[in-house]
């Protein structure tokens, strides 16, 4: 599977720029603020829907455009027609996506039709951030490999969104009702049990990928892993909801569930990456991670996702950078997309390389191959 055209209109910074790709890598270079970025996000868009930076759909229209569009012309796996791809926002109206420009009539139907994995300095947060973003994390990866569990996550969030209204409505009117509560909870174990235990599953599974692309991106022999917390370790949901009954009346808010999951860190045994590791050691455990989502969505679903990477190699050496240029640039990766401020250092990569690729220099709002 691949992205062989892309065109936007009035989306971030562009006016209306088009370009044709190569099917193994892209490369997107310039300096900073020109728009590396946003064509990568352009990208990301008509996978996921929305973008991976900015979750206000209306300040990724262009200042003072009625609109954006994103259009993408992919050839999937087994088939040699193009389909068309579409993400269109008009200001004041609601957002659309397409296929064949037939519109989605639920955006969670289109996740999963174009896996694709995103690579970006943001991914730090992964480690200094709260455990919500390392729960978003687990669950953009199983929800692109599993439909049901999309589906089970969604229903969770709408069940605790309806179980902390009630806890708020109880505290406003001094009352509290024990049968109506015990409803929402009957539903919260309903969905959130499942979600539990596929998460578990995955972070099983997904801990000796990780710690493969970690040794083949550090030089050293530091030993590390994951480990995934939830408060469903320590028994039975329906009981622990029960027993926080009080607690939760009091701060109006669910105190047990799996939306307290988290995912944990550690490097050299016990030591957690945030607290112990060193700016390098971070970068390393991140792109390991990503590379370790790629490799488990493309073995799950039997195609190689889109791979975004977007200025990783800051504060990687040059050798670094080669040996993860050539890594994605193997049969084991599909089509890549990467963007870098020097183009001689791009250029040299690929000097006595049989790697197909293109380079792009993106300016003035503009793209041009090289």
């Amino acid at each position: 599977m691949y992205l062989k055209n892309i065109k936007l209109t009035g989306f971030k910074n562009y006016d209306g720029v088009e370009a044709d790709l190569s099917q193994k890598i892209n490369c997107f270079v310039g300096n900073n603020g020109v728009g590396k970025t946003n064509l990568l996000d352009a990208v990301y868009y008509l996978s996921f829907c929305k973008s991976y930076f900015n979750s206000i759909d209306n300040q990724n229209i262009k200042y003072g455009e009625p609109f954006f569009a994103i259009h993408g012309t992919y050839i999937f796996p087994d088939s040699d027609e193009e389909q068309l791809v579409s993400c269109v926002l008009k200001r004041g109206s609601a957002k659309q996506m397409k296929i064949n420009k037939k519109a989605y009539s639920r955006f969670a139907d289109h996740i999963g039709k174009i896996p694709l994995v995103m690579i970006s300095p943001y991914d730090q947060d992964l480690i200094n951030s709260g455990s919500d973003v390392r729960r978003k994390f687990i669950d953009g990866i199983i929800s692109q490999t599993d439909k049901q569990y999309l589906e089970q996550l969604l229903n969770y969030q709408k069940v605790l969104e309806q179980r902390n209204t009630l806890l708020k409505q109880f505290y406003e009117n001094r009352y509290f009702d024990e049968p109506q509560l015990a409803l929402w909870d009957e539903q919260l174990v309903r969905f959130g049990q499942p979600v539990y235990e596929s998460r578990k599953a995955f972070v099983s599974e997904f801990e000796t990928l990780f710690q493969h692309y970690f040794g083949i991106i550090s030089p050293s022999d530091e030993k590390v892993s994951l480990a995934y917390e939830s408060q469903l370790d320590g028994g039975d949901f329906a009981t622990m909801l029960r027993e926080a009954w009080q607690k939760d009346a009091y701060t109006q808010y669910t105190t047990v569930g799996t939306h307290k999951d988290d995912l944990v860190f550690r490097i050299d045994g016990d030591m957690q990456i945030k607290k112990f590791g060193s700016q390098g050691q971070q970068k390393t455990f991140v792109v390991a991670l990503k590379l370790a989502q790629f490799e488990y969505i493309a073995s799950v679903r039997g195609v190689k996702p889109i791979l975004l990477l977007d200025d990783v190699f800051d504060k990687l050496d040059l050798e670094r950078v080669r040996q993860l240029v050539y890594l994605v640039g193997s049969d084991r990766f599909g089509q890549v997309f990467l963007t870098d401020t020097q183009q001689g250092r791009v250029e040299s990569i690929f000097e006595n390389t049989d790697i197909e690729h293109a380079i792009f220099t993106v300016k003035d709002n503009n793209i041009e191959q090289q």
